[in-house]
């Protein structure tokens, strides 16, 4: 493993900094002064200004995000972040994506670098599931343009799934299932039809579900799902 790729692994820094740990001589190997591009083996001993360096075994985590709550590990004005609801002591966990203030449902939490950033690349297209609830009557025809890509900020939107599950005269809930996830997108693409969202809510991110999880609960991940993720 690449010596800066260890760092990163082991919360030192993101990949960018470690690199500047190295070209500063403040990190060695066995004793000797690092060099950029230096790979490292099981067997190695990583010391940064002076303190030995040990990759902690990732953590992973399934959170039932509520209102209120912003994603971000610290928050300058004082608001009540995501980290407020996981463990003491969790490490240098945080968010995969984000869900905005007002928006609630599935977040997955975790320490691992590598996969947050395969999950949130727009390359990949990682399906995400949302519940959302609008005021008013919305048909299956209305939600044609928001299906097939729609103009939100000078963009296109790419195309989604989106069916209704449940209307009346009060409100319209639909199933809307996106590649992308640009800011408050979902509530920008109702608006383009005319329509303020109520209630959004991330319910799947795959095939990963908050089935059984209470709102601002966690629970860790199974083998299974972590395998899952990280065959996407």
């Amino acid at each position: 493993m690449r010596i800066n790729k260890f760092l990163a692994s082991a919360g030192v820094a993101s990949r960018r900094e470690c690199d500047k740990l190295i070209t500063e001589g403040r990190v060695k190997i066995n004793g000797k002064t690092a060099e950029l591009g230096a790979e490292v083996g099981g067997d190695d001993e990583v010391f940064v200004n002076g303190n030995k360096v040990v990759i902690k075994k990732n953590e992973y985590y399934l959170l039932n995000k509520p209102k209120g709550y912003i994603c971000s590990v610290s928050d300058d004005k004082g608001r009540k972040t995501v980290m407020d609801l996981m463990p003491q002591g969790v490490g240098r966990i945080y968010p995969v994506g984000r869900l905005d203030y007002d928006s609630e449902g599935l977040l997955i939490m975790t320490t691992d670098g590598e996969l947050a950033q395969k999950l949130m690349h727009p390359s990949n297209e990682v399906p995400k599931t949302y519940l959302v609830k609008v005021e008013g009557t919305v048909t299956e025809a209305s939600l044609n343009p928001i299906r097939s890509g729609i103009e939100i900020d000078g963009y296109i939107t790419k195309k989604c799934k989106a069916h209704i599950v449940e209307t009346n005269k009060a409100y319209t809930k639909v199933h809307i299932t996106i590649t992308e996830g640009k800011n408050r997108e979902i509530r920008k693409m109702f608006a383009a039809i005319g329509k303020e969202v109520m209630l959004l809510k991330r319910i799947k991110i795959g095939e990963i579900t908050l089935r059984g999880l209470d709102r601002g609960s966690y629970r860790k991940l199974t083998a299974q799902e972590i395998a899952y993720l990280n065959s996407i």
